[in-house]
C-alpha cells in the first residue's frame, strides 16, 4: 500500500500528519508514504526531510503545478498496488488503511472511500453545520454502496486499485474524476464508515464559501467531460445516482430562485402558498443574521444551518458563473 499525502505550503500541520502516518496500524513493511509537495515555498519540505530515515519519501514538484498535475507525476513510480489518496491536514483513525484495504479482497472492488469527521477550529457553529452536511454526504455514499457505487469519494482518504489509475487533466477535482474513470471500466466502489479521518474546520464562512465555488467550477467540468455515464442504457442505476447526488445538487440554486418567484405568482391569499412563501422569507431572514454573526437563544442551531444552507448555494451559483465564463481551478491555497 502507499500512503500519498499531498501538501502545499502545510509547515503547520505536517509534522502531525507524519507522526499519525507513522503511527497507522498497519504492517512497516508493506506501507509506503509519500508527500507530494506542490512547489511548497515554506518549511513544508524541510519538515518532511526529517522524517525520510522513518522511511517517508518527499516528492517535490516545482512551479506550483497543482494537485491532479503532481499525481499524474506520482502515481506512475510509487510501489504499492493499492493507493491511498490524503490530504496533509487530515489525521487517520489507527485502523483506517486496514479498513479501507481489506475490501479489495473483492475483484469487483475498483476504490474504496472513507469518510471525514469535523471539529471546530473556533466556536462559530460552522463545524456543525458542515458536520451535520457531512453526515448527509456520508449516508448518501452509505446507501448508493447497497446498491451500486458511491458517486465520488472523499478526497482526503480514499483508496483505489494503482492499475486503475488513469492520468488527470490539470483542472479535474481528483475525488470524483478517479472514482468516475474507475466506474467506466467495469468496477464498482464502497463506502467504508470504519475508515475516517478527522479535521478542523476553516475559521470563517469565507473560507468555506470560496472552497465551494472551487469544487462546483470543477464538478461541473468534470461531470460534463464524463456525460456518458449519464445514459442508463449503459450505465443502468449509477446514471441516477450520478443524476440525483450530483446533477441534482447544482441546480438547487435555479430551484430555490424558482421556488421564491413562482410562490409569489401563486399566493393570492392562498394560506398555504402564504405559509410556503413565509418559510423561505425565513430561513433567507435566518441565513442574514448567521452572516452578520447574530446568534439569537433557542435559534442559533436553526441560524447556522440555514446560513451553510443558502452559503453554500450562493456559491454553487456563483461556481456556474465562473464555469460559464470559462474558469478553470487547477491550484488553490489552504483556507486553514
Amino acid at each position: 500500500v502507499t500512503l500519498l499525502i499531498s501538501a502545499y505550503n502545510e509547515e503547520a500541520v505536517i509534522e502531525d500528519k507524519m507522526l499519525n502516518s507513522l503511527s497507522l496500524n498497519y504492517p512497516k513493511d508493506l506501507l509506503e508514504i509519500i508527500v507530494v509537495s506542490d512547489g511548497s515555498t515554506d518549511r513544508t519540505n524541510e519538515i518532511v526531510t526529517q522524517h525520510i530515515n522513518k522511511g517517508i519519501r518527499l516528492r517535490y514538484y516545482e512551479g506550483r503545478v497543482g494537485k491532479s498535475a503532481c499525481l499524474n507525476k506520482a502515481v506512475p513510480l510509487v510501489l504499492g498496488e493499492i493507493i491511498v489518496f490524503s490530504d496533509a491536514n487530515s489525521k487517520y483513525n489507527k485502523d483506517a488503511i486496514r479498513k479501507l484495504v481489506g475490501h479489495f479482497s473483492d475483484e469487483t472492488i475498483g476504490f474504496v472511500t472513507g469518510g471525514t469527521k469535523y471539529i471546530a477550529e473556533s466556536d462559530n457553529g460552522i463545524a456543525n453545520s458542515i458536520g451535520l452536511y457531512s453526515k448527509i454526504e456520508q449516508l448518501t455514499k452509505a446507501l448508493e454502496t447497497k446498491i451500486s457505487s458511491p458517486v465520488g469519494a472523499d478526497g482526503a482518504i480514499f483508496a483505489i486499485r494503482k492499475s486503475l489509475y488513469q492520468p488527470l487533466k490539470e483542472y479535474d477535482i481528483n475525488d470524483l474524476v478517479i472514482p468516475l474513470n474507475i466506474i467506466k471500466q467495469g468496477f464498482r466502489g464502497i463506502y467504508e464508515p470504519e475508515a475516517f479521518c478527522v479535521e478542523k474546520t476553516s475559521k470563517g464562512a469565507n473560507g468555506e464559501f470560496n472552497r465551494q465555488v472551487r469544487i462546483t467550477n470543477r464538478t461541473i467540468r468534470a461531470i460534463v467531460n464524463n456525460r456518458e455515464l449519464l445514459n442508463p442504457f449503459k450505465h443502468g442505476i449509477f446514471s441516477f445516482q450520478l443524476i440525483s447526488h450530483k446533477v441534482c445538487k447544482l441546480l438547487v440554486p435555479y430551484f430555490l430562485i424558482l421556488l421564491f418567484f413562482t410562490n409569489i405568482l401563486l399566493i393570492r391569499g392562498e394560506f398555504l402558498y402564504t405559509v410556503a412563501l413565509s418559510g423561505q422569507i425565513a430561513i433567507y431572514l435566518l441565513s442574514w443574521l448567521g452572516y452578520r454573526g447574530y446568534s439569537l437563544n433557542g435559534l442559533s442551531k436553526l441560524i447556522n444551518i440555514s446560513h451553510t444552507f443558502i452559503n453554500v448555494n450562493s456559491a454553487i451559483l456563483l461556481g456556474w458563473i465562473k464555469y460559464i465564463q470559462g474558469k478553470k481551478y487547477t491550484t488553490w491555497g489552504s483556507v486553514r
